[in-house]
């Protein structure tokens, strides 16, 4: 008989989820963050640091009712809800709150949640519980913030050389030397059944999103929200070297989506798929990178989502 996970009514603490590689130079910062959390929550926490990942399974399967908190970045938010999702626990947890220890913290800055630690600590316990939706690829992936193929992707996984030496300048690396080098994908895109991208022109970026931006703060999909029952699907097709350079410049600034060569469009399913495979392409998942490249993917958003908690008032893009 398979073991009732259920929280028992008299343990209703917060469960916090502390990364164990964060490292001696944060151990001061993770302390502080830990008295926090204690000192907000009514009901107490316990914080847990999984050595590895049956750990990590055993704590989010003991979160069945109760509140929980991450303390890392948009990686660490993803594994949470990867976890949710594979043990089939959405709608079963309580709402999450995130402390960002991360790089890039997109998913923190889109949702109006402070960048300050101890800060975002009151908000990860206290905060307004705000609907948010999440999307699964045909692998079984979730996908929490965005998810690319094409350049972004590209830009990703050249950041990935050079992030412990430039951190999130490492972004701005990587999109340059992707920008300068990668010349398209002659892509198939439907969005919901219907096709927005199969006129023989090859693509420069497909992008799904639920938050807006990426890479440290950058506006990939500036109207996207994350509680409004839609992915925001976003796909340049100027190749040229002129193109992708002022691609690059509305990119920083949002205006992207404004271009004559950027389609824009919402649905709730995709599938991309390689014309040729030499157009075989890499998928950028939440920050994420898969070594392999792919000639097909497909994405939906799934019926039940999860629950962020963010500050009262917040005006970030879950609204």
């Amino acid at each position: 008989m398979a073991e009732d996970h259920t929280a028992r009514d008299e343990d209703r603490r917060v469960l916090v989820l502390s990364n164990s590689a964060a490292g001696s130079s944060k151990e001061g910062l993770v302390e502080r963050v830990c008295g926090e959390l204690e000192s907000c929550s009514p009901s107490g926490t316990e914080v847990v640091t999984p050595a590895d990942d049956e750990e990590y399974a055993a704590a989010v399967a003991s979160a069945v009712g109760r509140d929980v908190v991450v303390m890392g970045g948009d990686g660490s938010v993803h594994r949470l809800l990867q976890a949710v999702h594979d043990q089939d626990l959405l709608g079963r947890i309580g709402a999450v709150g995130v402390v960002p220890l991360g790089t890039g913290n997109d998913l923190v800055r889109g949702a109006g949640i402070p960048l300050d630690p101890q800060e975002a600590a009151r908000a990860a316990v206290a905060g307004a519980p705000t609907a948010r939706g999440l999307m699964v690829d045909d692998t079984g992936a979730v996908v929490v913030n965005a998810v690319h193929a094409g350049v972004a992707a590209e830009a990703t996984a050249h950041a990935g050389d050079v992030k412990g030496v430039l951190g999130k300048a490492a972004y701005g690396w990587g999109a340059l030397r992707a920008g300068l080098t990668s010349k398209g994908w002659h892509l198939r895109v439907s969005v919901d059944g219907e096709s927005i991208a199969d006129d023989g022109r090859p693509e420069l970026m497909v992008t799904l999103a639920l938050g807006s931006s990426v890479g440290g703060g950058t506006p990939v999909a500036p109207h996207a929200r994350a509680d409004d029952g839609q992915v925001e699907v976003v796909v340049a097709h100027g190749v040229s070297p002129a193109a992708r350079v002022r691609f690059a410049l509305d990119l920083r600034k949002g205006r992207h989506t404004q271009r004559e060569d950027v389609t824009l469009t919402s649905g709730r399913e995709v599938v991309v798929t390689a014309e040729r495979d030499i157009d075989a392409f890499r998928v950028n998942t939440d920050g994420e990178v898969e070594e392999q490249r792919v000639a097909r993917r497909s994405w939906r958003l799934l019926e039940q989502g999860w629950t962020l908690r963010v500050p009262e008032g917040s005006t970030g893009d879950a609204g």
